[in-house]
């Protein structure tokens, strides 16, 4: 009994305890492991404009792909659509991916490369940020800036901004 109450009493041993615990909670804040039990569902309608004579123009579909899994298993599919004011959106549909910190939709100028060998590619050239993705699974829409290139920006990634990796990415193919 008396040697355990001398190693609790040595300095060292509260030094490491504490190390411990700030690691911890460091590693619990960065890597926010709780994330790999949650979901979040987008169920957003697909994008329209109303005329003047309150008839719906359906948007007009200029790409499309499907995406595969980087590193986590994604699924779903992703369409480019221009709707009749010339605007342009980005559409998620039946996306199924794991939620995670700093989940981002980007479209690239990379190729979309199966396995380990594509997951950091996407921020190697050129791409554009379309914002948080709003949830890991349902659908979803992402406003196009008019100045974005889509002849040069041919692929979309669900990209982890905290650890720069694709969950999971779709080469984009034209309708």
């Amino acid at each position: 009994m008396a040697s355990k109450r001398r190693i609790a009493s040595k300095p060292v041993v509260w030094t490491l305890a504490a190390l411990a615990a700030v690691v911890l909670i460091g590693g619990s804040i960065l890597f926010q492991p709780w994330r790999l039990f949650t979901n979040t569902t987008v169920d957003e309608a697909l994008p329209t404009v109303t005329g003047t004579s309150a008839a719906v123009a359906a948007p007009r579909t200029l790409s499309t792909g499907t995406f595969i899994s980087h590193e986590h298993d994604t699924a779903g599919t992703v369409s480019i659509l221009q709707l009749p004011d010339g605007s342009r959106v980005l559409r998620l549909e039946n996306l199924d991916t794991s939620d995670g910190p700093a989940l981002h939709v980007w479209l690239s100028d990379a190729a979309v490369v199966p396995g380990k060998d594509g997951w950091g590619v996407f921020d190697d050239g050129a791409y554009r940020d379309l914002g948080n993705l709003k949830g890991n699974k349902g659908n979803q829409n992402y406003e196009i800036p008019a100045d974005a290139d889509l002849s040069v920006l041919r692929s979309v990634s669900i990209w982890c901004d905290r650890f720069n990796v694709s969950f999971g990415a779709a080469e984009l193919r034209a309708a």
